[in-house]
């Protein structure tokens, strides 16, 4: 069995400052990212958001922030409504002179039900290839 985690790396044109405002701010967040209806970069807050390959019959993702170190480093959980498991999603910014690497981690994938084909690794692995490669890209670097 792969417990890996997936780990994703993106330097942008950037500065930290305008990657971090990306990350955390939802008004930010719904031009690459997810409608979010409340986030606040908070240990401790709940967030939800819908989601999915089907929109006729999204995901609702419950998430809640454990780990906050501004201009760093952001850690929620990531959970399914109605299903088991429980993953981790971990954004780390790092200062590169004008530019910003973004580390995404996501881990506990395995911890989804094994019968549902939407849980796949691949499936993660091909949305945050997107989500990291080509929506915040273009979103920071436009």
């Amino acid at each position: 069995m792969e417990n890996k985690p997936l780990v994703f790396e993106r330097t942008f044109d950037a500065p930290v400052s305008n990657v971090w405002k990306a990350i955390t701010d939802k008004d930010e967040m719904k031009k690459w990212y997810f409608d979010l209806k409340a986030f606040r970069p908070e240990v401790g807050f709940e967030f939800q958001f819908e989601g999915g390959k089907d929109p006729e019959n999204p995901y609702t993702h419950l998430c809640k922030i454990i780990e906050v170190i501004p201009f760093k480093k952001l850690k929620h959980t990531w959970t399914y409504k109605g299903y088991e498991g429980v993953s981790f999603v971990t954004f780390e910014l790092f200062e590169e002179g004008n530019k910003t690497k973004l580390r995404l981690t996501h881990e506990g994938l395995e911890t989804f039900p094994k019968s549902n084909p939407d849980f796949a690794k691949e499936n993660f692995k091909e949305g945050w290839t997107h989500i990291i490669h080509t929506s915040l890209k273009g979103y920071l670097e436009n």
